[in-house]
């Protein structure tokens, strides 16, 4: 009985040890050869690992992107002389209360309320700008949060973008792809109701790449960056 307890041991000593002998040793030897070398068998694990937390990395940044973006979106409600309600979002482009909009959104003669927070703020409609959609306003506020400007030559095609726009119980989000850009246009894959007029696109850093309009089939067109700086001046 003695002999065999001995026995089971002393295999599973030696096995143990060739484990330790194989894994430390004679593994990385063989992975080294050239046939082994050649189809690199040692990489398979670590690819699927990498690549997990890659996307995991993205969603947190994407989440916390979101979270600075919408904290520099004014609400944007007009009454028309007809009487229209119309409704949209305004971007903040400095702390002391430089935002800009659709021209769309605040046609001349009409009744304007803006809100940060939901709080109605005071304003001056500083000019338009038919032609490009947009206007400049100067909201009577201080300390407000604003982002960077996005460099469009750095963009790419496929580029993962989200926007977001202010509603009366808060914010709305969406996200998807640059589909085609140029100096004057920017183009997603991401479709809205027209309530997102006015909206902001951002990059996956929350650096601005420009302003929204809806078209008639609800798919977004962006006005970029570099057009509303030449319009604000910054």
């Amino acid at each position: 009985m003695l002999k065999n307890i001995f026995k089971i041991l002393a295999i599973f000593i030696i096995g143990m040890v060739g484990g330790i002998f194989a894994d430390q040793i004679l593994w990385p030897y063989f992975i080294e050869r050239p046939l082994f070398y050649h189809y690199r068998l040692d990489q398979f694990p670590v690819n699927v690992i990498e690549t997990k937390e890659f996307y995991i990395q993205e969603n947190v940044a994407l989440k916390d992107a979101i979270e600075r973006a919408e904290k520099a979106i004014a609400r944007v409600k007009t009454e028309t002389k007809a009487g229209k309600i119309l409704e949209g979002s305004g971007l903040i482009l400095t702390s002391d209360g430089l935002i800009v909009t659709l021209a769309e959104l605040v046609p001349q003669g009409s009744t304007f309320n803006f809100f940060v927070d939901e709080e109605s703020v005071s304003f001056e409609i500083l000019k338009r700008d038919l032609e490009n959609n947009l206007a400049l306003i100067r909201l009577e506020k201080t300390n407000l949060s604003s982002l960077g400007f996005a460099d469009l030559e750095k963009l790419k095609l496929g580029e993962r973008v989200f926007l977001v726009g202010a509603e009366l119980l808060g914010f709305r989000v969406n996200e998807g792809i640059v589909t085609s850009f140029d100096e004057n246009l920017i183009q997603t894959n991401i479709s809205e109701e027209n309530t997102l007029s006015g909206s902001a696109l951002f990059d996956i850093e929350a650096r601005i790449l420009g302003l929204n309009t809806v078209d008639r089939e609800g798919r977004i067109v962006v006005i970029p960056v570099s057009v509303i700086r030449t319009f604000s001046g910054l």
